[in-house]
């Protein structure tokens, strides 16, 4: 018989050990998706920043020591994500870690977390968004929101008015900067939430999706999970941005009824049969 080789993912992110994001959304989602991952911690939370109170503790000196012990043993990696980046210095890090453990088989998912809803996050800077736009040059695969496409693309942000070709326009600009892929997501559109997806020279796709719930922290991080480990798995990526935008509904439909708190983010804990049923339903049709 031959030996099973799993694949494996070098999961950038930071690790907050309450309300549902970062790292503890995508540790058990990769899982699920049969899809070992080996992550990078950026900083140490006690909870997310959306609590009134934190503890916080940035990583960025222990990154390199970490990862000359992954050089040392001659890791490699089927898939790279870069999730959450506090500094000019981490995304530096991040292109290293590229360099250093990336391939011409390694897939490159780089999600530009800098703001949300027109609004930039605390730690961003326009030096930072010089250097993000420097990483999104080596990804294969980006998954901006509205607002961080805005940013990178150095366009005002403007919550309504999106025609398609004013969608296509900006998926493509994304694209020049180096990526096969770009998925810009939640876009707002009527009832709907739409996800833009640019695939190479292929036609973008407009995948919408009726609009449910209350909008959650972590989310992003859900879809993005679901994105990467579906790349790796070797899906095609409008399949996998329709699992993880059905995913991402299921999973706020379920917290509603649960009357989960907002700060909680989804309780995808409930739904991970989903996943488990979807990766062995694709690996049956493989």
């Amino acid at each position: 018989m031959a030996e099973y080789r799993q694949k494996k993912i070098a999961m950038i992110n930071d690790l907050s050990g309450y309300g549902r994001c970062s790292l503890t959304v995508a540790i058990p989602i990769l899982s699920a998706m049969k899809i070992q991952c080996c992550p990078i911690p950026t900083s140490i939370l006690s909870n997310h920043t959306g609590f009134p109170v934190y503890f916080f503790d940035d990583y960025s000196e222990k990154i390199p020591a970490y990862i000359k012990k992954w050089k040392e043993l001659k890791l490699s990696f089927d898939g790279i994500v870069s999730g959450f980046l506090g500094s000019e210095a981490q995304i530096e890090m991040v292109k290293e870690i590229i360099r250093d453990f990336g391939s011409k088989d390694t897939a490159i998912i780089i999600d530009p977390i800098m703001g949300d809803h027109g609004e930039t996050y605390a730690t961003f800077t326009s030096a930072l968004c010089t250097r993000m736009r420097e990483l999104v040059a080596m990804g294969n695969v980006v998954t901006p929101n509205l607002t961080e496409a805005c940013i990178l693309t150095d366009r005002p942000f403007c919550s309504q008015g999106w025609t398609r070709e004013k969608l296509k326009a900006l998926a493509r600009n994304i694209q020049d900067m180096g990526p096969r892929a770009v998925v810009i997501t939640g876009v707002n559109q009527g009832g709907y939430v739409v996800n833009v997806v640019a695939d190479g020279a292929k036609e973008i796709t407009f995948l919408k999706t009726i609009r449910i719930g209350r909008e959650r922290p972590g989310t992003g991080d859900v879809f993005s999970s679901v994105i990467a480990s579906c790349i790796v798995a070797g899906w095609e990526l409008n399949e996998a941005v329709r699992l993880a935008a059905s995913f991402v509904k299921k999973c706020i439909r379920r917290s509603e009824e649960l009357d989960i708190p907002l700060q909680n983010g989804v309780c995808f804990e409930e739904l991970l049969g989903v996943l488990v049923h979807a990766a062995d339903k694709k690996s049956f049709r493989t």
